[in-house]
């Protein structure tokens, strides 16, 4: 048994959730929240020995069976199919107060107390359940006590375990038990669990259930109006700036390279499509390429030796007839394909080397200087004391089939040096409006909430909002209600979803499956996010909280 290692923890995580699926008998997501909360608990040990402990402890739990419940299900399930033999009334205990105390002392061991008494509430129901159902007499001449109750309606069994549940908590058990049917009856298997008749009153359970939902919906709600919507003044004076960082940049680049194939630049991203979040503090400033159709060529990333769908190689045709230097972009050329990384590093020169920012903001009354360090080409504009804007300049190539690459390269940059990144941004955003509109649904409110719960939340600033959207849009476009008064069912639904993808390491693009919107995740990120969204799922309203 190794020492303590964060992937250790990542590991044994894992392997609880995965063994946690095959249990039949017993509440699953009651066992995914508990070692979620166990591990959300052992993050604040700071001793490498308390560390080790906890892990060793983790450990037992998962290869003594899951504290041996599987096996008390084992036994349970072979007693329970003796009920209609010839046992006629005798009681036989064979080992299950021995496995049940084995479940309750491991249930300590790993829960806690706390966990343990919850957990031991639970199974001592069990137990009584299955006691008076092979308990029963078979005769109605019965021995009764002095008492009046006959002796086989008494829990003589309470004291099973008096290691672990003291007075206090054999008083609660007993309690909890009370509410249990006394006849043999109500266990009988034609007996199902009726349907409520049209106008019958909700049981506390249905209540309880709808007061939950009605908390998280107005919760959610309250977060929306609070910290996720953006004031209409602060959109228009963050539109106002990159307007005009759009319209210096355009002067510029005609005046200073009027032979630059370029088409007209325009302004997208969240920021126009009313997806923003939190604060106006981000622009993308298109500028589309020009390129000869008879000297380039896309091929797509799945085609090359690289196979990487969703990215794509801009090759360079017809050398023989048309040399280098027939096109303006063969200076970018790298190993004969345009690389994205070049044309950026061309436009750097210009936007952050030849420009006088400085002099431009102080005409414009505002502060300008290029971002840096920066992964991508872009300028940081302070229009107003307290208010920042990042305004993105984003070379793209629009091609005539309607395909647009971004030069965004990928992640790992020196593996995949030229290829271009196929945006679908305008395309999921339109399908997404247009799904609303129809009926007047929230899917962009619910969009834009996990989309602020991710920006405000470290561990989930990984995720940006073209994963989000393309995890959305396959539940969007399905049977559910996604009326106003469904966002909170929809947002838990979204959660799932997400946690299913992480688990699975892949999150396939809503408008091109192949595509695999995780692929530039290290499995370290994934496990974070995964563990992250799955400890949200038993806890939604403490995420909002957290944000």
């Amino acid at each position: 048994m190794g020492g303590w290692s964060r992937g250790a923890v990542l590991e044994l995580y894992r392997a609880l959730l995965r063994a946690g699926r095959h249990l039949q008998y017993t509440d699953r997501n009651y066992y995914r929240r508990a070692v979620a909360r166990e591990f959300r608990r052992c993050q604040d040990l700071t001793a490498l020995q308390d560390k080790e402990d906890a892990l060793k402890r983790g450990q037992f739990f998962l290869n003594s069976r899951l504290g041996g419940l599987s096996l008390v299900l084992d036994q349970f399930q072979r007693k329970m199919a003796g009920v209609n033999g010839d046992r006629k009334g005798k009681r036989d205990d064979n080992g299950m107060g021995t496995a049940i105390d084995f479940v309750l002392s491991n249930a300590k061991l790993v829960l806690g107390v706390g966990g343990a008494a919850m957990l031991g509430i639970a199974t001592l129901a069990v137990k009584r359940m299955y006691d008076r159902t092979v308990s029963a007499p078979t005769s109605p001449t019965h021995k009764m006590e002095p008492g009046g109750k006959r002796s086989w309606e008494e829990p003589n069994w309470l004291g099973s375990s008096p290691r672990l549940l003291n007075h206090d908590m054999k008083s609660t058990v007993s309690r909890s038990l009370q509410t249990l049917p006394t006849s043999s009856n109500a266990f009988e298997p034609d007996r199902g669990r009726r349907v409520p008749r049209r106008g019958a009153g909700a049981g506390p359970g249905d209540l309880h259930r709808a007061r939950l939902r009605l908390s998280l919906q107005e919760r959610l709600w309250s977060f929306y109006r609070q910290r996720v919507l953006i004031p209409a003044e602060e959109q228009a004076a963050a539109r106002r700036a990159a307007l005009d960082i759009c319209a210096e940049l355009r002067t510029f680049l005609r005046a200073k390279l009027p032979d630059m194939p370029l088409r007209e630049m325009y302004l997208s991203g969240s920021l126009y499509d009313d997806l923003q979040v939190v604060t106006a503090d981000h622009a993308q400033l298109i500028v589309p390429l020009v390129l000869e159709k008879n000297l380039w060529s896309p091929v797509p990333g799945e085609d090359t030796i690289m196979n990487v769908p969703g990215f794509w190689l801009v090759r360079r045709e017809n050398l023989e007839y048309f040399p280098r230097g027939s096109s303006y972009w063969d200076r970018c050329l790298v190993g004969g394909y345009l690389s994205p990384r070049s044309v950026l590093e061309v436009f750097r020169k210009l936007v952050a080397g030849s420009i006088n920012w400085p002099a431009i903001g102080s005409v414009l009354d505002y502060v300008i200087r290029p971002a840096v360090p920066a992964e991508s080409l872009a300028l940081e504009v302070q229009y107003e004391r307290e208010r920042r804007l990042v305004v993105d300049v984003l070379p793209l190539l629009a091609l005539d089939d309607g395909l647009s690459l971004a030069a965004r390269p990928h992640r790992r940059a020196e593996r995949h040096e030229n290829l271009w990144r196929q945006s679908f941004r305008a395309a999921e955003t339109a399908r997404l409006r247009a799904l609303d509109q129809e009926d007047g649904g929230c899917r962009c409110q619910c969009l834009k909430v996990l989309k602020a719960v991710c920006k405000l939340t470290p561990a989930l600033s990984r995720l940006g909002a073209g994963q989000l959207t393309s995890a959305l849009l396959p539940l969007a476009e399905g049977p559910g209600d996604w009326g106003q008064g469904a966002l909170a069912e929809r947002f838990l639904e979204l959660l799932r979803a997400l946690v299913g993808h992480l688990e699975a390491g892949r999150l396939p693009c809503a408008l091109c499956p192949r595509v695999d919107l995780f692929c530039e995740l290290t499995p370290q990120e994934v496990d974070e996010l995964g563990y992250t969204l799955y400890c949200a799922l038993s806890d939604p309203e403490g995420l909002l909280r957290t944000a």
